[in-house]
């Protein structure tokens, strides 16, 4: 019997093409920015993208504008790395 591969995820839709580092970068942004996020205004677990750059929240309704793939800005990233 052979072995059986693991499963792609989103990238899986790719095949063989573009090479693994390619397809794991992409699975791993894809699964950041699908997943839900913490609303900066309520502190619930319902933010979720829009579009690109463009975040709502699901419980408050208020939308905000932040990184492409991320609720986060680049300003907020380094004050929580820097404490």
């Amino acid at each position: 019997m052979s072995k059986r591969t693991v499963k792609a995820g989103t990238a899986g839709r790719f095949g063989a093409r573009y090479g693994v580092v390619v397809r794991n970068r992409v699975k791993n942004i894809e699964a950041h920015q699908k997943a839900k996020h913490e609303c900066p205004v309520c502190h619930h677990m319902t933010v979720k993208r829009v579009s690109s750059g463009i975040w709502s929240c699901n419980h408050c309704g208020v939308k905000f504008a932040a990184e492409a793939y991320s609720p986060q800005t680049k300003k907020e990233i380094s004050q929580v790395s820097e404490q």
